[in-house]
Order: structure tokens, then sequence, then C-alpha cells
């Protein structure tokens, strides 16, 4: 197959996975095919087809399926999230013109009646795959003549080169392979083998009768019903992580439970009796705090001044001449940047809530200046009402107990829901009102310039392994990708009627062999120790290669046409990441021997840790995200003709990739 135009034979492509990255290749792939009918004229195009793989639901995916139930909430506001690659243009919903979600959800509640969101609102996971459906039937509908569009039902167990070229694809319940000439692997979450914890626990329920532990999954995919947990027993919840809510919610709500606002507007807590008693921990005994009132426009963008490209290729520079390697350390290249950026619009904030916008843009510009300048900038925080105003501190906000011990669990509850309640105070000010939220939001605004230090072995190893992954990442999820306000006013209100119990900070987990049970309690909190029946990890597994059952994965692994990315540093210390090596755009896949597969791509969540915050599951309406320019990417390369390929330089085995090119800053992301 020469894959030109006179061609019969039809270019054949294979997406497997139609979550939102799959779904997002697709919608480009019409995008494109359709401007190639449209360039032909009168002629014919090549023929393309299209096999969009599903082992869960097609359309939707695992995470996003339309059979979930309604208490699975998504953290991004309705209005800021999008599948199509273009806003409406007063045409049909179609591939590059659409609707983002919450201008569908509007329109459902118009004509079918449904439950209207407001565009700050936060929609139930069900809905937004409902929406995925939504596009995939647009995409299917507006397909070029040329293309055709086969969806499929089944879980691709094997994936092996072709004899003549191509692909020949294994699938649950197919006896003949399906062949492609191309294949996306957009296979989103994994499920992981156990690790060493998680095998103890198993072992202990397996041989305890009466207990049962659940690993860290989705907790739509959790059995979480009363015959699997009995109300009135103790649930023992590792991680306050967003799948705790998840896990909270249907253990009470999904128990028939309701949230009632009674006549002095205190939100209370109206239980079925079929709850059982949940008690929670993590290392830090804080429940993620809850994201700022939204107040940002779809197509806000932050423009950086500190951390910026330009700043991080300075930075690029000095490492070079220092050791050779242009590869960052983030604590001290990146992370006093970032914090800069952090404290301007914090103390920027400040000024504009107590003094107006004319003040703040003037303290603005002087602030910068002196942070650029690397000045002293006590003088200006004085003439500004500000001396006393510390700077925003990420570690004591993510670790707000510090070193200290509680007398009993009533004592640590109570400086819980002071701490709560603090933290739903500032977010109720708003995502640009409100001085910390609005700090903190920063945060998510940056992350593709945080991308740029990150990707592709951009840090040394030991600063990767050791800073960013064990210090940062924690403190940023914690502090940038809450729930809605409405969720932590919900875990308030169990807190307070002692359905919910946080044991407190570096809560113990661990078999209790004497007490027929899981030991869960806080070392700081004197008397938190509890005796659970089940033990339920809320917290989602990480990528990881290696460690994934997925057949198609242990396969491509077994076969040496995967490999885990490995970062390497100047000295020749390396790191593992688990995440699945990839080149640069367009993302083809690297074998075990370091050679790109130029018809081969992978995209999304199994990338991640060759690259960063991978699990974005939405572009922003009008806003060219990395999120759709990923999408289109692969897309372009995929219908390429067939001929030689010019390989990214990643896939030529070098020692250690160069530093991946510049993007801009005017990106927003979802979370």
């Amino acid at each position: 197959m020469s894959g030109f135009p006179s061609d019969t034979r039809p270019l054949v492509i294979a997406v497997i996975g139609s979550g939102p990255r799959g779904i997002s290749v697709l919608e480009r792939l019409a995008v494109r095919t359709a401007a190639e009918a449209e360039q032909a004229g009168g002629g014919t195009p090549r023929p393309v087809r299209v096999h969009l793989i599903d082992a869960t639901e097609v359309g939707a995916g695992r995470v996003w399926r339309t059979d979930q139930d309604d208490w699975f909430t998504m953290n991004t506001v309705v209005s800021q999230v999008t599948m199509y690659s273009g806003d409406p243009d007063g045409g049909p919903d179609r591939p590059g013109a659409g609707p983002s979600l919450g201008d569908w959800i509007a329109r459902r509640a118009r004509d079918a009646g449904e439950e209207l969101l407001g565009p700050d609102d936060y929609a139930p996971r069900v809905r937004y795959g409902h929406y995925l459906a939504h596009v995939l039937g647009t995409v299917a509908a507006a397909m070029p003549a040329h293309v055709e569009l086969l969806p499929l039902n089944g879980r691709v167990t094997s994936l092996r080169p072709a004899a003549g070229g191509g692909y020949r694809l294994g699938i649950d319940g197919h006896e003949a392979p399906l062949e492609a000439d191309r294949v996306v692997l957009a296979t989103g979450h994994p499920v992981n083998a156990p690790g060493a914890f998680e095998r103890e626990m198993l072992g202990f329920a397996a041989k305890t009768p009466g207990t049962r532990y659940l690993c860290g999954d989705s907790a739509a995919d959790m059995p979480l019903g009363e015959d699997d947990i009995p109300a009135g027993s103790v649930v023992g919840v590792k991680g306050l992580g967003l799948s705790f809510y998840d896990v909270m919610l249907a253990l009470t709500v999904g128990r028939g439970g309701e949230f009632r606002t009674g006549p002095d507007g205190v939100l209370r807590y109206r239980p079925s009796g079929r709850e059982p008693r949940i008690v929670a921990g993590s290392r830090s005994g804080l429940p993620i705090p809850a994201r700022g009132r939204n107040q940002k426009e779809p197509d806000y963008s932050h423009r950086a001044l500190f951390l910026t490209p330009d700043a991080l290729e300075h930075a690029r520079q000095a490492r070079r001449a220092l050791n050779g390697s242009g590869q960052l350390d983030f604590e001290h290249d990146v992370l006093p940047l970032l914090r800069a950026e952090i404290d301007h619009v914090y103390y920027t904030t400040l000024v504009r809530r107590a003094q107006g916008a004319a003040a703040a843009e003037v303290f603005a510009q002087a602030h910068a200046k002196v942070l650029h300048e690397g000045g002293d900038r006590r003088a200006l925080l004085m003439e500004a009402g500000l001396a006393d105003v510390e700077p925003v501190d990420l570690d004591a906000l993510a670790r707000p107990f510090g070193q200290e011990v509680f007398d009993s669990p009533e004592d640590f509850r109570t400086h819980l829901l002071k701490v709560m309640d603090e933290d739903l105070a500032a977010a109720e000010l708003g995502t640009l009102d409100g001085p910390l939220k609005s700090s903190l939001d920063v945060l998510r605004d940056i992350r593709n310039v945080v991308r740029q230090a990150v990707d592709y072995g951009g840090l040394l190893p030991a600063s990767h392994t050791g800073f960013f992954h064990g210090r940062f990442l924690p403190v940023n999820a914690l502090l940038s990708a809450g729930p809605p306000m409405a969720r932590v006013e919900q875990l308030r209100a169990l807190i307070t009627q002692g359905v919910v119990e946080v044991a407190g900070p570096d809560t113990v987990f661990e078999a209790a062999p004497e007490a027929g049970g899981f030991r869960v309690g806080s070392p700081r909190v004197n008397g938190s120790e509890r005796i659970a029946q089940t033990l339920i990890d809320a917290r989602i597994p990480t990528p990881d290669l290696l460690r994934d059952t997925s057949p198609l994965t242990r396969q491509l692994v077994d076969d040496g046409m995967v490999r885990p990315y490995v970062i390497e540093g100047p000295d020749g210390d390396r790191h593992v990441t688990g995440g699945l090596d990839v080149t640069v755009s367009p993302f083809h896949v690297v074998d075990s021997s370091g050679r790109s597969q130029p018809d081969l791509y992978a995209l999304g969540i199994p990338t991640e840790h060759t690259r960063w915050f991978t699990q974005v599951g939405s572009s922003r309406p009008g806003v060219g995200t990395l999120f759709y320019r990923d999408a289109d990417a692969i897309a372009a390369d995929a219908l390429r003709p067939a001929g030689p390929v010019v390989l990214p330089r990643q896939a030529t085995g070098e020692r250690r990739p160069a530093a991946p090119a510049r993007t801009s800053v005017r990106e927003g992301e979802p979370a």
C-alpha cells in the first residue's frame, strides 16, 4: 500500500480506548479527513477506515461510562470543559465546531427538561459520559464519504507487527485478528498488580473471616454495596483525596442518606440507617481542600511573569555550564520561580481587595520589578499595608497540623473543622477575588510551563524522584485539584454528626490479627485507634508500565514493543519512571531497543512520568490547549502518506533526550 490518493485499499487506523483521549484523536481525524475531501475537489480521496475500540463502553470508556451513579462528580466547572476542537459557529454540532459541556447541558435542560447547571457548576461524571457519547455521535454523522468508522466493544489482548507491515490486534471474543496500518494507544487508567502493602492486606483479608480489603481504583468500580460492606460496620479509608469523596458519597448518599440545609442555614446529614461508620486518614490528616468559587471565564489565561520558558532556558544554560547537562533541579531552579508567581498573585489580590484595581495595578508593577531584580520587597509591602502578611506557605497549607499532638479525637476534630471552615471561607471569596484561592489557582494555570521543566527527563534523576515526586507533587495535588465546595461542606456535616471520623496526621493502616480486623489510627491523636472490618484504598493507582495487569500491556512489554522511560543524569545515575516511553509529538512509541515505531502512538495516562499531568480529560473552550494539540498531532501523522518517516530526536536512542520545545503559556487545561 503506497498511501496516496490513487489507492483503493483503505488506510486502517485503530484507536484503542474511547475515553476523552481516544475521542479527541477521533475528532481531529474527522476534521482532517473532511479537509482532505474538500481539497480533493471532484476527485476521490484515499479511503480511510477507523476502528474505535473500548473494553467497557465505546464513546465513554471506563471512568466516564454512562451506567455509573450520579454522585460521582467532576472537579472542573462545566463551562471550562469541551471535547470539540473549535467553538460553535451557528451550524450543527460537528467535528471542529461544537458546544462546551456547559452549553450542551443547558441545551438539554431546555429541550429535554433535564437538570440545568450553571456555567460554574460541577457535573456528575455520568453526564460527561453522555456528552462524550454525543460528541462521538456527531463525529460519526459528519465523517466524509471516504471514511468508515467502526466502533467495537472488546478488550484488545495483543498487538503484534504484521508480516506485510502494520499490526495485528487480538481482541477478546473475536476469532480473527483485526489488521491496522496505524494504532493509537489511549488506554487510560491502569489496574496495577498489588504492591507490598496491598499484598499484605489482601493476604490478611483472605485468611481473616469477616474482613475485606479493596485496592485503589475508581470508586464506581468498587464493590461498595450493603452486601459487600454491611450497615453499621467500620470502614477504614486510606487517602483523603478526590477518590475519598467518591467513596464517602457511595457509602452515605448511595445508601439512601440525604443532605439538607436547615432553617439556620446549616447543612446536615439525614442518615438512612444503612450506612457504615467511616474512619479515614492520610499522611497530612487533611481532606483535600475545596476549589475556589470559579470566577474565571473559560478562556482565562494567567500571564506568567517569573516561571516563563525564557527563565527555564536561562536555568538550563546555567546547569549546562555547571555540569554539561541542561537538566534542572526542581527545588532550586523551578520552585523559586513558581513561588514568586504565587506570591505575586496573592499580594496583588490583597491590595485590590483593600484599595481597588488602580492601586493593585501600581503595586503589581512595582512588585514584579523588585522580584525580577532580586531586591528587598519589605518596604513595598509595608507601604501597601502588608508588612505583617506572610507569603503563601504551600507546605504549611498542605500540612496544617505540623507536628502537633492532640489529646483526643475530639480535640483533633475541633482543630480539623476550624481548618476546613477557614478553607471554605477562602474558597467562597473566589478564584479571582480571593487572595488564597486565586494564588493557588496559579498551580493549575501554569502547568504547561512546569511541563516544560519536567517532561522527557527535564529534571536531574534525584530531583525528579526526590523533590518533584516525593515532595512537590503531593502538595500540588492537595492544593490545586480539590473538589467543589459543596463536597467539603458535606464532609463537614458528616464529621460533625459522627458518620465520618478523620483519624489524624500520619495515619497508620495495618492488619490487627488479635482484633480480627484492620487497625486505623494516628500516632499523634491519643485514643484514635479503631478496628475496621473493611479497608479501602481510596488512592488512584499511579501509572506504572511494569505493574499494569492489562494483557495487552503485558504482551507489549514481554515482546519488547514498549519500554518504560528512563531518566539519565550527567553522572550516570538513572531512574526508571514507569511511564511508557514515547517520542515528542506525535508521540511514537519507543521499543526496548530505543527505536521509534512510526505507526504506533501512545497518548495520555500510559505516558505519565515521561510527560507530566496526562490525566487531563478535556480541552477548554476558546483555548488551543495541549490536550487538543496532542490529539491533532497524532491525527495528522496517522493520516500521512506511506513512505520514509523522519523520526523525532528521542527515537534515535540517544543517551538523554533534549529538552522539549517551548509551547505558549496561553494555555489552560481543565483538571
